[in-house]
């Protein structure tokens, strides 16, 4: 099924790949760096795992279809916050400035919208057969 997707979407993928994990380098391994005993608890543990995700995406640059459900994470988490927090506190004209930044980045999902190759995700998640339960 990997052969499916040409040379171009593998490397659009990549991009993708690359757009995450320089975006979290520059956003949260300076908090993780020099900051990380100071956060509360929470706070810490997101710029962890983000962090850590920016290491898998970098990954994602070597296997993209391997990766991919990196891509779909970031995607998923995004979507759902937005539609459950963000668009909510708007409509109610609720939201605060650190939601309203953090809605202008989760804004760039757009970028991982595109890259993901849709009609693989389908045939690959949705349409297979999962593994046999034992």
């Amino acid at each position: 099924m990997d052969q499916e997707l040409s040379t171009r979407q593998l490397n659009v993928m990549r991009f993708g790949y690359a757009f995450v994990g320089i975006g979290l380098v520059v956003v949260k391994w300076p908090v993780v760096v020099q900051d990380a005993r100071s956060l509360p608890v929470m706070e810490g543990v997101v710029a962890c795992l983000l962090t850590a995700m920016s290491l898998l995406a970098f990954l994602g640059l070597r296997y993209p279809v391997r990766m991919l459900p990196i891509l779909l994470f970031e995607v998923i988490w995004k979507v759902i916050w937005i539609g459950a927090v963000a668009i909510p506190q708007l409509v109610s004209n609720d939201l605060n400035a650190e939601a309203r930044d953090l809605l202008f980045r989760c804004s760039f999902v757009v970028v991982i919208l595109a890259v993901i190759p849709w009609r693989y995700v389908w045939r690959r998640y949705v349409r297979t057969p999962g593994d046999a339960w034992r």
